[in-house]
């Protein structure tokens, strides 16, 4: 084994069929960059065409100007969650105009610089570890000051929540005296 075998990182995904899973995915470039937002129609597209080719429930979303977080649940039976996230990233990337900065080692793989070549999941445990994820994408955009409220940031399931009696319009804001100093 050479000294560069040894020294390479072993990347290993577990994949279990028909269960909850948080991811968070980064734009190569975030500084500064918005194109999620400003894309916003063909990043729903790129949505769409994925869960119609690999089906899975969309449970929680935000989608912020240069990441985005959300829970799926995988089909019983399929849990190639990497499939769905090249095959979204793929379409999303074909939509757009070329013009970011590619890297030398993109350009030898013939890829774009839109997305970080990895995504950070975290398979969701029980009820409660689903509802604290649920609670971390919907008051996301506040915390990245993209949002007073999170019923203010328009790229979120939390206004589905509303629709459906989950959660209330004024979940997560700050009301004048409710301040708890205590962590």
């Amino acid at each position: 084994m050479t000294s560069k075998q040894i020294n390479m990182t072993k990347y290993r995904r577990v994949y279990i069929p028909g269960v909850s899973w948080f991811f968070t995915v980064n734009l190569a470039e975030r500084q500064g960059n918005r194109l999620l937002v400003d894309k916003i129609d063909c990043l729903r597209e790129a949505f769409a065409y994925t869960r119609q080719r690999y089906p899975f429930l969309m449970d929680a979303v935000v989608i912020l100007p240069e990441h985005l977080h959300c829970i799926w649940t995988l089909p019983e039976g399929d849990g190639d969650f990497s499939i769905r996230w090249n095959l979204l990233k793929g379409r999303f990337s074909k939509n757009i105009e070329k013009g970011e900065a590619v890297s030398v080692s993109r350009k030898a793989r013939r890829e774009r610089g839109i997305w970080q070549r990895r995504f950070w999941e975290h398979r969701l445990r029980d009820q409660a570890d689903i509802n604290r994820h649920i609670d971390y994408i919907h008051y996301n955009p506040v915390k990245h000051h993209w949002a007073d409220n999170v019923q203010d940031w328009p790229h979120s399931s939390f206004h589905r929540y509303i629709e459906r009696g989950i959660l209330p319009g004024n979940w997560g804001s700050v009301v004048e005296g409710d301040i708890d100093g205590g962590e």
